[in-house]
């Protein structure tokens, strides 16, 4: 299949955390011999902040870690769609792209012969539902949404006349377990301080606990403001700023366990939906505890895969376990990391897709490969 993209960034994961998942569905796809070419617009958000940050040397290793990935940059206001579509089989359709450019997407949906789909990997449906629907999806032929309710949301609105749920996953070519010689502390975290979607509980999951222990902990991310920044130093924790997403797995390896601290819209309007960071540490093998969250689609078995803390003190208590209490974190660590391999890896996600395409009739995929590889049986 020839397939187009469109999304914010491939090359930028700046606080941009829907390229970790971009770049294991590209490279999927890829590797079964589609023809896969990936748009962004020139002079990004997150591309601008990476280089505002660190400047070239931001993207120095991303060619190592993702040998067949390329990106093309285009002007919102100059780029020729016709020449652009030429061809194509299939193409998707990030969120994070202006109205213009999905509405005009669209109406040459209805000139060619490819089909289109728009892909939802946010909460915007929810807590921005009027700018949301003034998306124009009339030519579509579906929705990909990362979760049952953002999916249904889509269809109850009359957005869309089908849509799919697709959640993100792991990148096992990327994350998987790495041996460690010796550790250098104790919790890592990485994450975003983001919009204040989570301050409150940040400090209850993750900052007090960790002074209050007295833990050796390092915590990567960016936007995070001064009075973060200070609380982080009173807690003794170190801050590491920006991680490349890809170097995540090497981080892990030297830390005893991470958290998931969910944001609050995931909690209160989006019950099912965990986002990428749980299924990328779990793919690392690193044990994990997560602040609540309701696994409304069984994606995981909590409990099982990770510990669930329902408030500080238990959050205090499962820290001190997985400290202490080695057969629990190699069950832990051997149940997560099953469950990744056998449901929720990119490859999982891409004959998830091939599915979608086989019912929307896209081009031949008689001859596609669609057997999800083993760890073991990739290259």
């Amino acid at each position: 299949m020839k397939i187009i993209l469109f999304y914010h960034s491939l090359l930028s994961d700046w606080n941009h955390g829907n390229a970790h998942f971009l770049r294991g569905v590209v490279t999927e796809l890829l590797e079964r011999g589609n023809e896969v070419v990936v748009y962004e617009p020139q002079n990004n958000w997150s591309l601008s902040n990476l280089l505002k940050d660190h400047g070239e040397q931001g993207l120095a290793d991303f060619s190592a870690y993702y040998p067949l990935l390329k990106t093309s940059f285009y002007d919102p206001a100059t780029i020729n769609l016709e020449a652009v579509l030429a061809g194509a089989d299939l193409v998707i359709v990030h969120e994070w792209n202006e109205h213009a450019l999905v509405k005009a997407i669209g109406e040459l949906r209805t000139k060619k012969d490819f089909r289109l789909l728009f892909h939802d990997t946010h909460h915007r449906a929810v807590t921005e539902r009027s700018s949301m629907a003034q998306y124009d999806l009339s030519h579509y032929d579906g929705v990909l949404a990362f979760g049952n309710v953002i999916r249904d949301i889509y269809l109850q609105e009359g957005w869309a006349q089908k849509a799919w749920t697709w959640h993100e996953a792991a990148d096992t070519r990327i994350f998987h377990p790495l041996v460690e010689k010796a550790y250098e502390g104790d919790l890592v975290w990485v994450g975003n301080w983001g919009d204040d979607e989570r301050t409150k509980e940040l400090f209850e999951f993750l900052i007090n606990p960790v002074k209050e222990l007295g833990l050796k902990a390092t915590i990567y991310g960016v936007r995070y403001p001064d009075h973060a920044l200070k609380a982080l130093a009173d807690a003794g924790i170190t801050y590491g700023g920006w991680l490349p997403n890809y170097k995540a797995p090497e981080v892990f390896a030297k830390y005893r366990f991470t958290v998931h601290v969910p944001r609050r819209p995931y909690v209160e309007a989006l019950p099912g939906i965990p986002t990428i960071r749980p299924f990328e540490a779990l793919a690392c093998g690193i044990p994990l505890i997560s602040a609540p969250w309701e696994d409304a689609e069984g994606l995981f078995t909590p409990g099982e895969d990770f510990l669930v803390a329902n408030n500080g003190e238990e959050m205090k208590t499962q820290m001190q376990q997985l400290l202490t209490d080695h057969d629990l974190v190699r069950r832990q660590t051997v149940h997560g990391l099953q469950t990744i391999q056998d449901r929720h890896t990119c490859a999982h996600r891409v004959d998830q897709l091939y599915a979608i395409c086989q019912e929307l009739q896209v081009g031949n995929l008689a001859a596609e490969q669609t057997t999800i590889l083993t760890m073991d049986e990739r290259p």
